[in-house]
């Protein structure tokens, strides 16, 4: 049968940047083999597919997949869905809640104009380390990079989760980071949490003025060699920052960028509050733009 989609590319508010969403609106009758399938032929880091919703009072149920597997939760799938389902329901500023298999998730939405908007999601889970990450040595050579190249000021490396586990790789400066190079004999066994190698790297040094964070994702195992954008990474982030000292108690915005290596710049714009030394409470936001809509047989 035809099914609706459109696609969009999220975490940015011009075409052909950010990271690049599709999203079926028509998946009734589709398991997950079928969904899986569709989200290989899109090719896109994640395919969303939008059902109706357990609980009457929220917006929809998704189900994201990547390539390559089904994920509980994500960041730019979220960001771009909610904008979309926006746009079809008149384009006013609103609140929704999405239902994902991580549980209800909590979203602003308001477009800009026909095609382009903006939203920003409540984490559904505070951050937690994830165990324990791999020494600097294994990191380094999983990578291509020197030992010398992981770590900067306080920030080490770490392993921790807002619903997907990534180890969280600090990076001494972007040209480090630029040369990153996943070595795929060795990243799987370096970087699995929970069956899922996901590597985040981050650094301080940034390409655009008023920017916190350059950051770059991979995740081959998923059937993602290079992520532009990572909502999920982000999500987790402020339990990291929250343990470096570096934030006082109250209300905070870090502007993330990722996709420059890839020519696709995101930003993602992360909020998050403190309170007696404690993560409370953050959020996700960021734009994104239809690019094409149609229908796909499936």
């Amino acid at each position: 049968m035809r099914r609706r989609f459109a696609t969009l590319d999220v975490f940015t508010e011009r075409r052909f940047a950010g990271n690049p969403l599709a999203v079926v609106l028509d998946p009734q009758g589709l398991d997950a083999a079928g969904m899986q399938a569709i989200a290989r032929e899109f090719n896109h880091p994640e395919t969303v597919f939008v059902f109706a919703p357990r609980d009457g009072a929220h917006r929809a149920a998704l189900r994201i997949f990547t390539p390559a597997a089904e994920l509980p939760f994500a960041g730019h799938p979220t960001v771009g869905t909610a904008v979309l389902l926006g746009r079809l329901d008149g384009g006013a500023a609103r609140d929704l809640v999405l239902e994902e298999a991580i549980g209800p998730v909590r979203c602003r939405t308001a477009m800009a104009d026909a095609d382009c908007g903006r939203a920003s999601f409540d984490i559904p889970r505070l951050p937690a380390e994830a165990g324990t990450a791999p020494a600097a040595d294994a990191i380094a050579a999983a990578l291509g990079l020197d030992p010398a190249d992981i770590g900067f000021g306080d920030f080490t490396p770490a392993a921790w989760s807002a619903g997907n586990a990534l180890c969280f790789v600090p990076i001494r400066s972007r040209a480090a980071i630029a040369r990153a190079r996943p070595d795929l004999g060795r990243f799987d066994a370096t970087f699995a949490i929970g069956g899922r190698a996901l590597a985040y790297l981050y650094c301080g040094e940034v390409s655009q003025a008023g920017h916190d964070f350059h950051a770059r994702m991979f995740a081959p195992g998923l059937g993602v060699p290079e992520d532009p954008a990572t909502g999920s990474a982000a999500a987790a982030f402020p339990g990291l920052l929250a343990t470096q000292g570096r934030y006082a108690d109250g209300d905070h915005t870090v502007r993330i960028e990722q996709g420059y290596e890839m020519g696709r710049p995101s930003l993602m714009e992360l909020s998050f509050a403190l309170r007696r030394g404690a993560l409370a409470s953050a959020s996700v936001g960021g734009g994104a733009v239809v690019v094409t809509e149609g229908t796909i047989e499936a």
